[in-house]
């Protein structure tokens, strides 16, 4: 009997969302009610526009050990056509933080193997601390990493994906960093995560959500007179919105604009 939720969901006063992996008993693997809950919380905090950025962490020794194996025992007496049902919901979770509007942070411990280098590869910054350790390990088990694969070669870049993809080999932390899987290696990693929170809160929350929509158009498209196009159309937009004006005027002025929350770290 399930005692405790398998996700934590919490918003702070500065409105900083924190996804809590907390499937502690079963190293925080995958199964359809996990990605469910996941699915659940990113769909309902995506519509709070006060959101200023989310991190994504996880309880226990480990950041996550991809699916969970009883799951897929099961899963493999099932029908190709609810495979392809189960498996959308990975994919759909994948695609929600992928495009989640405020900027995302995956923090990390432990091993983090499998699916969950697709959540990490799907977040715009990934800190780890010095034990992490990842593996993209499906071949071993005679599967394929699908539904994570185009976050994973899009971080990786495609030839090194297919390295350990193809070998399974443990991926090191200092490798993970190389590779660019992560951002930085942490020393204190609950320290790194509130320097990056403070930087996220000092910057305006409209031109976030812009950067990180002109960042996929810029990763999906040519460069060519359309996207040139997209571009100057959008930094006019953006000079003439009124947090520009105002993030503009403050510089001039020598005060913080209205949306700086550094001094409210801690609340």
């Amino acid at each position: 009997m399930k005692t405790q939720p398998n996700i934590l969901v919490s918003v702070s006063p500065n409105n900083i969302a924190t996804i809590t992996l907390n499937r502690v008993d079963k190293s925080n693997a995958f199964n359809a009610e996990i990605i469910g809950d996941l699915l659940t919380a990113l769909n309902q905090l995506k519509i709070n526009k006060e959101i200023r950025g989310l991190i994504l962490e996880a309880n226990g020794k480990h950041f996550s050990s991809g699916a969970d194996l009883h799951w897929m025992k099961n899963m493999a007496l099932e029908t190709e056509q609810n495979n392809q049902k189960d498996a959308a919901q990975l994919a759909e979770l994948l695609n929600q933080l992928n495009h989640f509007p405020a900027p995302t942070i995956a923090v990390v411990q432990g091993a983090a193997f499998g699916g969950a280098l697709g959540l990490i590869c799907c977040c715009d910054i990934a800190i780890a601390s010095i034990n992490s350790k990842f593996c993209l390990s499906e071949v071993k088990l005679g599967l394929v990493p699908a539904t994570i694969a185009p976050y994973v070669c899009r971080a990786m870049g495609i030839r090194q994906a297919k390295r350990f993809m193809l070998t399974a080999e443990l991926i090191t932390v200092e490798q993970a960093l190389e590779l660019g899987l992560i951002h930085h290696i942490c020393d204190d990693i609950q320290q790194e995560k509130q320097v990056i929170i403070q930087q996220i809160l000092s910057n305006s929350p409209a031109a976030l959500a812009t950067v990180k929509t002109l960042c996929r158009q810029c990763e999906i498209a040519m460069i060519d007179q359309s996207l040139i196009q997209y571009t100057s159309k959008l930094i006019a937009r953006v000079r003439c919105s009124p947090q520009a004006q105002e993030g503009i005027q403050a510089f001039f002025d020598k005060v913080p604009p209205s949306w700086s929350k550094v001094n409210d770290i801690n609340e």
